[in-house]
């Protein structure tokens, strides 16, 4: 084991392959000259999670999954200047570790933000917003999941939102936070593009650091948690590869509209869609929620905090337990938290019930889960 907590023993490696079935099963004797796609595993709350490049039409990227395969599914998809261990605070919340019990969470990362990554080449063509999310679908081939629920932030919300409109059916619903569904006005493509610029050429300097800061806490980050602002103002001062950050701040800046309306096309599965109340993305998701079917919706706004998953995990992991509930997954859940009167589900109303070896279903799964 090295200094980050990854494995090198390739006969652990082995036996940890053959247990979630990852390179077939029966398990087969791999080759030396495939042994570069060996997984690495390390330490995620209590869970073991291993990482995994896949390859996809635009190039590898690196999935860290956590659980048993065999389970259901959900995606996670990060934002910028971030990588999948932006979801370590709220996976590792205690409200969190039945839901870690009975799912299987595969954390996408977007090309070379991951830890360690190599500088991409200057002449490197990053993929569009669009690209990146029709790179989810190599991950469903590559273990062979079918549907999944997925949970992004910011950018990453904006990728699995551009994948459900093109893929209703392979997913079952999304979590969104701190979603946008608009392109940029013209002074903040301006301030992305002056900023994608001074990274590549001086790294992560002052200017770089405080765009980051204005993107994740809004133009006063004074009025946000100081302890918070503080670790990731370090933290983004200290990216090892500005550009590669750069250049996925980039293409998030070019962004189209999603072209949702709530009176034609809009999204065809449930949308749990959520914002700190001192995020910049408040009006956004605002405008976000005016495009979706408000039967199949619902928008939350956390009051204290803007990144969402570090500040209020509590919450956060109530939220989307009850979302899930509410999708037919039930799974123990703890006596503080309550059914509201107006959530409950009429006869008339009852989902179809998702089909789970792990997971005990019920018709009406939201009223029977509810501890009084």
């Amino acid at each position: 084991m090295d200094n980050f907590g990854f494995v090198r023993d390739e006969s652990y490696f082995e036996s940890f392959a053959e247990k979630f079935r990852i390179y077939g099963s029966p398990f087969v004797e791999i080759p030396n000259s495939e042994r570069s796609e060996l997984p690495s595993t390390r330490r995620f709350s209590k869970h073991l999670c291993f990482e995994l490049h896949i390859n996809t039409d635009r190039g590898r990227i690196l999935v860290a999954v956590q659980g048993d395969t065999l389970k259901p599914a959900i995606v996670t998809y990060h934002d910028l200047g971030l990588n999948y261990l932006s979801f370590e605070s709220f996976f590792n919340h205690e409200d969190m570790q039945d839901i870690l019990d009975n799912f299987c969470v595969y954390h996408m990362n977007a090309p070379g933000q991951e830890e360690g990554a190599a500088t991409l080449p200057e002449n490197y063509t990053y993929p569009t917003l669009d690209e990146l999310a029709s790179q989810i679908k190599y991950v469903q081939a590559r273990f062979g999941f079918k549907t999944f629920i997925g949970l992004g932030v910011g950018a990453g919300a904006n990728i699995l939102a551009r994948y459900a409109i093109n893929n209703p059916s392979k997913m079952e619903g999304l979590a969104l936070i701190n979603c946008t569904s608009t392109q940029l006005g013209w002074l903040d493509w301006a301030y992305f593009k002056m900023t994608c610029r001074m990274m590549r050429r001086r790294g992560m300097c002052e200017s770089a650091v405080e765009f980051l800061l204005w993107h994740h806490f809004g133009r006063i980050p004074e009025e946000c948690n100081p302890n918070v602002v503080s670790k990731y103002r370090y933290q983004f001062a200290n990216i090892p590869n500005p550009v590669n950050v750069a250049m996925f701040i980039d293409v998030f800046g070019k962004r189209q509209d999603l072209r949702l309306s709530r009176d034609s096309a809009t999204m065809q599965i449930p949308v749990l869609n959520i914002v700190g109340a001192l995020s910049p993305f408040v009006e956004a998701t605002v405008t976000f929620n005016s495009r979706l079917e408000p039967s199949m919706s619902a928008w939350m706004k956390i009051s204290d905090s803007s990144m969402v998953l570090e500040e209020e995990p509590g919450k956060a992991a109530e939220a989307f337990r009850l979302f899930l509930q509410g999708e037919g997954y039930v799974s123990p859940i703890p006596k503080k938290i309550l059914l509201p009167r107006s959530a409950s589900i009429h006869s008339g109303d009852r989902r179809s019930c998702r089909h789970s070896p792990v997971i005990r279903i019920t018709e009406n799964p939201i009223s029977e889960a509810v501890a009084c």
